[in-house]
């Protein structure tokens, strides 16, 4: 007897989408998660070349194994104060969809946590905050163990209209 309520399984099949693996990593005070199958490696801080020209929160760009790789600083993109790197800064290199294609990207955090397997249950949609200034980043947020970790939309936090000032460079 099949049960195809649309109204009543439309939120679930949204939820669904966004269960899967994440990686938690923190900045300052707050965790969040990428999806797992977005993040290409994770890797100590290395030397960052600095380009002229470019907003505060892009560092430079990086060499991985021969590609020039451009870096941005989460803290610096979210607003939150700029904090000394540690031995637990790091690098997450992530693959996110550009406008000719993917494209790799680092991100510098200030310690990458574990990997969660995320259900449909622990995942909430992100409550209003008005001007959805901050939606438009977020998957959602989960409930992992009494904490919160705010779920990112790595495409859309390295928005395409950042990329196209860094694609002169990459080409």
């Amino acid at each position: 007897m099949p049960t195809s309520v649309l109204t009543a399984n439309e939120p679930a099949v949204q939820t669904d989408a966004r269960a899967g693996k994440y990686l938690a990593f923190h900045l300052a005070n707050e965790e969040f998660g990428i999806r797992v199958l977005k993040v290409r490696e994770i890797m100590g801080l290395q030397e960052i070349t600095a380009v002229p020209q470019t907003p505060p929160h892009i560092k430079g760009v990086i060499n991985l194994r021969g590609k020039v790789v451009p870096v941005i600083d989460l803290r610096l993109k979210f607003g939150v104060d700029a904090a000394e790197y540690t031995q637990r800064t790091c690098i997450i290199v992530t693959q996110v969809q550009g406008e000719s294609g993917p494209i790799l990207m680092g991100i510098v955090v200030d310690g990458v946590s574990e990997v969660l397997n995320l259900t449909a249950q622990e995942i909430e949609d992100t409550p209003d905050f008005g001007e959805d200034i901050a939606g438009k980043y977020l998957l959602g947020m989960a409930k992992v163990k009494g904490k919160v970790k705010i779920l990112l939309d790595i495409d859309r936090v390295l928005s395409t209209q950042e990329l196209h000032g860094l694609n002169g460079l990459l080409h």
